[in-house]
């Protein structure tokens, strides 16, 4: 049964309990009459109980709107046991009747009243089960004060039991208050976490996008442009040869020069946009890459992946994914390694990407960075690392290799 359910029923015992106590009482006094009342109290017991049936009338139509003891509950209270302790006097069976100022007293009277109310109900049933008021002789008067305090007592001890769980049920009330409020902040935070994230990732894709011009600008400078350059002055000198022998040393020149321009062409177009990345998940996308860059470069090679894999968003994947192509084209530019592994770690709210290579490696702290080309290579990684709240750090020494490592937030893919 429910806390509500049990509020309702006992809301629906105060109104109506005591109309059963009184009419009960009145059925039993009145099989006793005969031993127990005269004539004349009999006619006032009848004219007290129809005062007492219009008391619960009035009381039951001025309640509705109150929930909180006031001064008219207590007037209410007081009444009630005024004409509880005539009836009692009249005829002790009446104290079924009085036995309504043990319910729901905490709900009519507030303060010290509460107590006195309960040892003022308890003084009729003392007087009730000894015999009826007033005692005869002294033998019913110590009876009496005897069952008075005992009825006091227990009645006293079972209030207090019963404020301090109210008291107790009080404070789990305003508990959970505190615990709903705090869950209501922290779900709020978590929002405003989320909208930060997908902010970060808004701009780190602008970023992106921006870094991606520059490098690719880079990429045309250093390769595609100067090998361009190279198959024009080689044309040239063809066009000045003064015997065919060397024009056709050009003409090979200019045509080396070519294939290898045409090579760094497709190099930097399949380094453009994540084309892996359309089809598969970033585990998928980074093994295809890894073993691609294997068989291109004679290197033996490995991919491994640890923890449960996750759908990631896009901006995570393909940054982790730009790490990695430029960690191996670091690698198979200035290592010379003949073994390198990728990991990708998933760690509870963090993904982490390790690149190692036993190659002749090299001090970072003496390593210059590329001014005029944007900063790729090294700083380019950890910039965008950096850019959706992730970090990296590369561990190196000449002659032991190479080791980056890239550690990144777990967000996962919008549905």
């Amino acid at each position: 049964m429910s806390a509500t359910e049990i509020e309702q029923r006992w809301k629906l015992f105060e109104r109506w309990g005591p109309y059963g106590l009184l009419g009960f009482s009145v059925l039993v006094s009145v099989a006793t009459a005969e031993l127990l009342m005269s004539t004349a109290e009999r006619y006032v017991a009848g004219a007290l109980v129809i005062v007492a049936i219009a008391l619960q009338i009035w009381w039951g139509r001025a309640s509705r709107t109150r929930q909180e003891p006031c001064a008219a509950s207590t007037v209410y209270y007081a009444v009630r046991w005024a004409l509880a302790f005539t009836l009692s006097w009249l005829n002790p069976f009446f104290a079924f009747y009085a036995a309504t100022g043990y319910w729901g007293s905490e709900r009519l009277l507030r303060g010290r009243w509460l107590w006195i109310g309960l040892f003022a109900t308890a003084v009729i049933m003392a007087g009730s089960q000894s015999g009826g008021l007033p005692p005869n002789n002294l033998t019913q008067w110590l009876v009496f004060f005897g069952l008075l305090a005992a009825n006091a007592s227990l009645v006293l001890l079972m209030q207090h039991l019963t404020t301090k769980e109210e008291e107790r049920t009080r404070a789990q009330a305003s508990t959970i208050l505190e615990l709903e409020r705090t869950n209501t902040a922290l779900q709020q935070a978590l929002d405003e976490n989320a909208a930060l994230h997908a902010q970060l990732l808004v701009q780190a894709r602008e970023a992106g996008v921006a870094d991606e011009r520059r490098r690719l600008a880079a990429e045309i400078h250093d390769t595609i442009a100067q090998g361009l350059t190279g198959i024009i002055a080689q044309l040239q000198v063809v066009a000045n040869a003064p015997d065919l022998p060397t024009a056709r040393t050009h003409l090979d020149r200019a045509s080396a020069l070519a294939r290898h321009s045409l090579g760094e062409a497709r190099r930097s177009v399949q380094n453009l946009a994540p084309v892996a990345l359309e089809h598969d998940g970033l585990p998928q996308a980074l093994k295809k890459t890894v073993a691609e860059w294997a068989e291109r470069t004679c290197v033996r090679a490995e991919f491994t992946t640890t923890g449960t894999p996750e759908h990631l968003h896009e901006e995570v994947s393909a940054t982790l994914l730009r790490i990695t192509q430029e960690a191996l084209s670091n690698a198979s530019r200035h290592a010379h390694a003949g073994r390198l592994g990728v990991t990708l770690s998933f760690m509870g709210n963090e993904v982490v990407l390790d690149v190692r290579d036993d190659g002749r490696g090299f001090d970072p702290l003496t390593l210059p960075s590329r001014n005029g080309h944007g900063g790729f290579g090294l700083d380019g990684m950890r910039a965008r690392a950096e850019r959706i709240a992730g970090s990296m750090t590369v561990e190196s020494e000449p002659g032991h290799g190479t080791a980056v490592s890239a550690r990144v937030p777990l967000v996962r893919h919008e549905r």
